[in-house]
C-alpha cells in the first residue's frame, strides 16, 4: 500500500507548518478526490457528450498523477531496494490499461486504489489515537514553589525534589508523592480504574491523573520524560511496532507473492495470444488478473485487527506489548497464579476474634494491640490497624521482649501479657484449653494465622488474622473457563495448608504450595511441556517465572518499574477482571484475523477463478479487490469497540491496590 510518510516528509518539507499538517492529515483522501474529479470528469466530456477527446484525455492525465504519484513513488522506491509491493503492481495495471486506450478504466482504478488508501490511511489512524490520547494527558507546563512564590514552568523544566502544586479539578503534571494535603484521585485514563482512589501524605501519584477536590502539594520523584505516562506511550508505540508472526510472515509473502502476481499474469497474458487470442484482449484480461491478484487485503488482515486490539486494551488500562504477545495471549490453555498480592491483596487484617470465658473482644484486641504497637511483624501491624479502625484507646506497653518466630510479652496496666503462637504459650507454661486447638484448627482450614492472647498466665482470647482475597477471584476465574482455559494453578510458597484453604475458597483447579522462586521456574517449564502458560504476578518478586512463561502477565504495573519491564502484558491496576478481558479481547482478535485471511483469499480465488474462466471488466476487479481490502480493515476496526459484558465487570471494580477491610468477626467461646 502506498507510504503515507513519503507524503508528509519530502512534499512538504519546505511548506509552512500549518499547510504540511493539512497534508500530513488529508493528503490522501485530497489525492483521492481529486482523482474522482478528474476521473468524472473525463467520463462527462468523452462519453457522456461524446466530445471534446483532448480535454478528457487531459482529465484522464490529471487523474492519473493524482491518483498514481504515490504509489508509483513508492514502487520505484522499494525496486531500487528490491522489493516488488502491491503499488507496483497497481501502477502497471493502470498503465496497461492506458496503452490499450483504456483510460477510464485505468483511471477508475487509481481512483479505488487511492481511495481504499485513503481509507485505510484513516481507519489505521484510529488505532494509534491511544498513544496521542495518552500523550495528551500530561499538562505541558506546571505550578513550582520557588524562594516562596508559585511559578508557572515547562513541564520539561521540573526537576526532582522540585514542590509542585495542583488545585482541585486540575490534570497532575508528574510523577510525585504528596507532602501535604488528600484527595480523591481520577486514576482512569492510566489504569482503568472507574473510581477515583483516595490519596493522603506520602501517597504516590501519576502525571495525567485528575485531582479530585483538595488542593495538593506534590514532591517531584521522576522527571517528565521518565513519567509512568511517558513510559506508557512509549510501550503502546513500541507494541504498535511490533508484529506476530503471523503478520510477518504475511509482510515477508507480500513482496514474492507479487513476483508471482507479475509472472503469472504475463504468462495468463502471453499464452492465449499464442492460440490466436487478439493481442488487446489478452492484455486486458492479464491487467484484470494483476489486479485481483494483489495481496492488499491479505496484508492488511492482521495489522487492522491487531492495532485496534492494541488501542482498545491501552484504552482500558492493559498494556500489550505488540502483535506477537496479543497473539500467544490469544492461545493460552493454562493460567498459572501467584498468590499473595496477586489472588490476595498481600495484606493481612483481622478476621475474627475468639474470646474465652467472658471476655470482651475489643479488650483482647486492646491488649494486643498494647502489645504489637511498636512490632513490624505484618500479623502484629494487622492487629494494631484494626485497633486504630475501631477507635480503641490504646495504652502504653513497657518491658516489651520478643521471641522472634513465637510472639511477644510485654507489661500492660501492670498485668504480664503474651501474645504469639500455640508453642510461645507452651513455653510460657500457659495451658491451652481443648477448646483453643480446636478454634485454630479451624481457623488454619480456612488459611488463617492464630494469634493466642494471654494475660496473667490464662488464655483469654484468640485473633485470626487472613490475608484479604481479592473481590473479583471467583467471578475471573468462572470467566476465565468461559473463555476456554483448562487449567488454572496457584503457585505459592505459602505452606500447603493454607494454600489448599485458599484455593477451595476460589475455585482454582490446582494449588502448588511451599515453592521457592527457583521451584516456581521448574513448575512453569512442567506446566509449558503440557500446554501454552501465562503467570499472573506483580512483576517483583515472581519476574523470573513471568519472563519464563510463554506470556508473562504483571498486575499494578502503574508503579511498578519491573512490571512494566519483565512481562508481556501489564495490568496497570490491581484488577484481575481485566485477565479476562485481555485473553477475551486476544482470542477475538484471533478470530476476526481468521476471518479477514480467509474473506481475502476467498475474494481473490473467486476474482481470479472468473477472469480466467470468463473474464471480467477491470473496474469490477477493482472494486473486488479494493472492497475486499476496505471491509478487512473496518472488520478490524471492530475491536476498537470490543468490551461486551466486560464492560460492566470492569466498571464495577476500583482496581485500588488497597482492597475492602472486612470487619472481624467475634465468637465467643
Amino acid at each position: 500500500m502506498t507510504d503515507t510518510l513519503t507524503l508528509t516528509s519530502s512534499i512538504v518539507d519546505s511548506s509552512p507548518k500549518p499547510f504540511r499538517d493539512i497534508i500530513a492529515r488529508h493528503g490522501l483522501g485530497i489525492a483521492a478526490v481529486l482523482t474522482w474529479l478528474f476521473t468524472i470528469t473525463g467520463l462527462v466530456l468523452n462519453h457522456i457528450l461524446h466530445s471534446y477527446e483532448t480535454a478528457a484525455l487531459v482529465a484522464y492525465i490529471a487523474a492519473y498523477i493524482f491518483g498514481g504519484t504515490l504509489a508509483t513513488r513508492t514502487a520505484i522506491r522499494d525496486l531500487i531496494h528490491g522489493h516488488v509491493n502491491v503499488d507496483l503492481l497497481m501502477v502497471v495495471a493502470a498503465l496497461g490499461a492506458a496503452i490499450l486506450g483504456q483510460w477510464l478504466e485505468g483511471a477508475i482504478l487509481l481512483g479505488l486504489f487511492s481511495t481504499s488508501n485513503a481509507l485505510e490511511f484513516y481507519a489505521m489512524n484510529r488505532t494509534r489515537q491511544a498513544v496521542r490520547a495518552l500523550m495528551e494527558l500530561t499538562p505541558p507546563t506546571a505550578r513550582v514553589i520557588c524562594n516562596g512564590d508559585y511559578i508557572s514552568i515547562d513541564i520539561a523544566d521540573v526537576m526532582i525534589g522540585d514542590i509542585v502544586v495542583v488545585q482541585p479539578g486540575e490534570r497532575i503534571p508528574v510523577d510525585a508523592t504528596i507532602t501535604q494535603g488528600e484527595s480523591a484521585i481520577d486514576q482512569a485514563a492510566i489504569t482503568g480504574e472507574s473510581v477515583p482512589v483516595m490519596k493522603r501524605l506520602g501517597d504516590e501519584v501519576f502525571a495525567g491523573t485528575i485531582n479530585g477536590n483538595g488542593s495538593l502539594l506534590l514532591e517531584v520523584t521522576r522527571l517528565a520524560t521518565d513519567s509512568t505516562i511517558a513510559r506508557i506511550v512509549k510501550l503502546v508505540a513500541d507494541a504498535q511496532e511490533d508484529q506476530s508472526d503471523l503478520q510477518e510472515f504475511a509482510e515477508g509473502f507480500e513482496g514474492k507473492y507479487a513476483v508471482f502476481v507479475i509472472v503469472f499474469s504475463t504468462l495468463a497474458t502471453l499464452i492465449p495470444m499464442m492460440f490466436g487470442v487478439p493481442g488487446s484482449d489478452a492484455f486486458y484480461r492479464g491487467m484484470t488478473l494483476l489486479v485481483v491478484l494483489s495481496p492488499c487485503a491479505l496484508v492488511i488482515s492482521t495489522p487492522a485487527a491487531t492495532l485496534s486490539a492494541l488501542a482498545n486494551a491501552a484504552r482500558r488500562g492493559v498494556l500489550v506489548k505488540g502483535g506477537r504477545a496479543m497473539d500467544t495471549l490469544g492461545r493460552i490453555d493454562t493460567v498459572a497464579f501467584d498468590k499473595t498480592g496477586t489472588l490476595t491483596f498481600g495484606r493481612p487484617v483481622v478476621s475474627d476474634i475468639i474470646a474465652f470465658d467472658g471476655n470482651d473482644a475489643q479488650q483482647i484486641l486492646t491488649i494486643a494491640a498494647s502489645a504489637e504497637r511498636l512490632s513490624e511483624h505484618p500479623l502484629g501491624s494487622a492487629i494494631v490497624q484494626a485497633a486504630e479502625r475501631d477507635g480503641l484507646s490504646v495504652p502504653s506497653a513497657s518491658d516489651l521482649q520478643a521471641y522472634p518466630g513465637h510472639g511477644i510479652t510485654a507489661l500492660v496496666d501492670g498485668e504480664r501479657i503474651w501474645i504469639g503462637n500455640r508453642r510461645m504459650m507452651r513455653e510460657a507454661a500457659i495451658s491451652v484449653s481443648e477448646t483453643a486447638l480446636i478454634h485454630e484448627h479451624r481457623a488454619s482450614d480456612e488459611g488463617k494465622s492464630i494469634v493466642y492472647v494471654a494475660r496473667a498466665s490464662v488464655i483469654i482470647g484468640l485473633i485470626a488474622v487472613a490475608d484479604v482475597l481479592r473481590p473479583n477471584v471467583k467471578t475471573t476465574l468462572a470467566e476465565l473457563k468461559k473463555l476456554g482455559i483448562k487449567h488454572t494453578v496457584m503457585l505459592t510458597g505459602d505452606n500447603h495448608r493454607v494454600a489448599t484453604a485458599i484455593g477451595n475458597q476460589i475455585g482454582i483447579d490446582e494449588v502448588r504450595a511451599e515453592l521457592l522462586p527457583a521451584d516456581k521456574l521448574t513448575q512453569i517449564d512442567a506446566l509449558r511441556s503440557q500446554g501454552i502458560v501465562a503467570m499472573l504476578g506483580d512483576g517483583v518478586n515472581d519476574a523470573p517465572a513471568l519472563a519464563r512463561a510463554d506470556i508473562g502477565i504483571a498486575m499494578g504495573g502503574v508503579g511498578t518499574d519491573a512490571a512494566l519491564e519483565t512481562a508481556d502484558v501489564v495490568l496497570m491496576s490491581d484488577d484481575l477482571s481485566r485477565v479476562g478481558y485481555a485473553i477475551g479481547l486476544s482470542r477475538k482478535t484471533r478470530r476476526i484475523i481468521k476471518m479477514n485471511l480467509t474473506f481475502a483469499l476467498g475474494v481473490i480465488a473467486t476474482l481470479a477463478t472468473l477472469n480466467l474462466l470468463i473474464g471480467i471488466p477491470l473496474p469490477l476487479g477493482v472494486i473486488g479487490h479494493e472492497g475486499s481490502t476496505v471491509l478487512v480493515i473496518l472488520n478490524g476496526l471492530r475491536l476498537l469497540g470490543y468490551g461486551g459484558h466486560w464492560n460492566e465487570l470492569l466498571h464495577k471494580s476500583t482496581g485500588t491496590s488497597e482492597g475492602p477491610v472486612p470487619q472481624y468477626q467475634v465468637i465467643a467461646a
